[in-house]
């Protein structure tokens, strides 16, 4: 393989809003000669691309896939070889259950420059937007981030929830709409009681952002009720209880740079 002419950058777009976006992933998308994006970056990050840049969507969501991540792999090693600046643009951050370390490790391994820009995660973002602090020194003094949806062929078959019921009193979940229900059944067999409150946050940090509040015994009848659907995160434990009091002091969305 011919040496790369330039280096393939891996940039955290953050959960939406664009003022959470670094300044550094911002520099690179104004400069960058391609940019490979996500299919949840926001359009205000979008826009903030070089308008000279090719750009490729390798979208992911599930059931509508724009590229399998083989196929992102070799077009950025490809894209590397003829141009000096490629950006890898995910949302959230790249080694927050964004494939990134994947990526990244492939590129090594094909003997492409490679550098991280990391973002702020949703995880973090969301709860923080609809009003509930991860940690309180009266609620929680630990927490657990926790995919809800796994890829098969993994290095296990499954999150030990029943574990995770006992292991955090602040449980995070990724992408775990679709398997709520096997997700909080496997809670209650943890110990976790029926009465445990838990929030959803779909489109965190987003103009459309919307948050639904039950309990581990009520959540997924509600889901179903209101129809709720991805993308959310999920925030199980008590301060989730804190919502009612801080969700008036949610930050204001900023528009583009």
């Amino acid at each position: 393989m011919q040496t790369p002419l330039g280096k393939v950058y891996l940039v955290g777009a953050g959960p939406g809003d664009p003022g959470l976006f670094t300044l550094k992933g911002k520099t690179l998308l104004e400069h960058a000669d391609v940019v490979v994006y996500d299919a949840l970056v926001s359009p205000q990050i979008l826009a903030m691309i070089n308008p000279k840049a090719e750009q490729i969507n390798a979208g992911k969501r599930r059931g509508r896939h724009s590229l399998v991540q083989e196929e992102t792999t070799r077009l950025l090693i490809a894209k590397a070889q003829t141009h000096a600046i490629v950006v890898r643009l995910k949302g959230g951050d790249p080694f927050v259950f964004g494939r990134g370390g994947e990526e990244m490790e492939d590129l090594v391994n094909a003997g492409v420059p490679v550098e991280v820009v990391p973002g702020v995660t949703s995880g973090i973002a969301a709860p923080a937007y609809a009003g509930i602090p991860l940690t309180h020194r009266s609620y929680s003094s630990s927490v657990t981030f926790v995919t809800g949806h796994e890829s098969a062929g993994k290095y296990r078959p499954e999150v030990n929830w029943r574990a995770i019921a006992q292991g955090s009193e602040t449980i995070v979940i990724y992408m775990g709409v679709h398997n709520l229900p096997h997700i909080v059944a496997e809670l209650q067999a943890g110990g976790l009681s029926l009465h445990t409150p838990i929030a959803l946050v779909r489109w965190g940090t987003r103009p459309d952002q919307e948050e639904l509040l039950g309990t581990l015994g009520t959540i997924a009848q509600q889901v179903e009720e209101t129809g709720f659907e991805a993308p959310a995160i999920a925030v199980i434990g008590n301060v989730v209880q804190l919502h009612s009091v801080l969700a008036g002091c949610r930050p204001a969305i900023y528009p583009a740079i």
